[in-house]
């Protein structure tokens, strides 16, 4: 939690510093990518997160991963975090980008998992249904198949949840019947 808070306070930061600098989408593919690493690389999760390994260490191997890759605003942001001993921030730090970089954009992000693919006009329904939730109306959905919801669809858009599968209706039905069927019993 005390990591979450951090990260997303330096994600914050450099949000604010890549526009002012007027490079925020420079910044924005930098910690796309890191995102992208820290979720690919478990050992360097677990080497930013060792207290046993120094600060400079630590640099050095960012500057191997990254340098190159990244802006010279992010390089110096991990300077600047590792100097303050806040590397571990780095994994929550992209994702908590995304989410303020979103929100600042007016994007909303949402996820549909269905039983089968989406058609164009399933998609559009459902970005439909976003809009009319969240009031925004740049869209980005995240699609998902999973053939166990039978039919219909999972909708999350932040944390709420829209479940209008056919898995769950019937999960419902089998509750209310048993409910029904112990009532008689008593």
């Amino acid at each position: 939690m005390a990591d979450q808070r951090v990260a997303s306070r330096y994600a914050k930061s450099l949000l604010d510093l890549g526009k002012e600098m007027g490079t925020l989408e420079s910044v924005k593919e930098d910690m796309d990518l890191l995102s992208k690493t820290m979720a690919e690389s478990r050992e360097l999760r677990l080497l930013l997160r060792n207290p046993i390994v120094k600060h400079d260490k630590k640099l050095a191997i960012l500057t191997a991963i990254f340098g190159g890759k990244v802006s010279d605003i992010t390089m110096k942001f991990f300077a600047i975090l590792t100097q303050k001993n806040r590397e571990s921030a780095l994994e929550g730090m992209g994702t908590e980008f995304q989410v303020q970089y979103n929100a600042m954009q007016g994007i909303q992000m949402a996820e549909v998992t269905s039983a089968t693919p989406l058609t164009a006009a399933s998609r559009a329904e459902m970005e439909k249904l976003v809009t009319q939730q969240t009031g925004l109306t740049d869209v980005k959905l995240t699609e998902k198949v999973d053939a166990d919801l039978i039919g219909g669809f999972i909708l999350r858009v932040g944390d709420n949840q829209l479940d209008d599968s056919v898995r769950t209706s019937l999960r419902k039905m089998r509750t209310s019947l048993q409910d029904t069927t112990f009532q008689q019993k008593v």
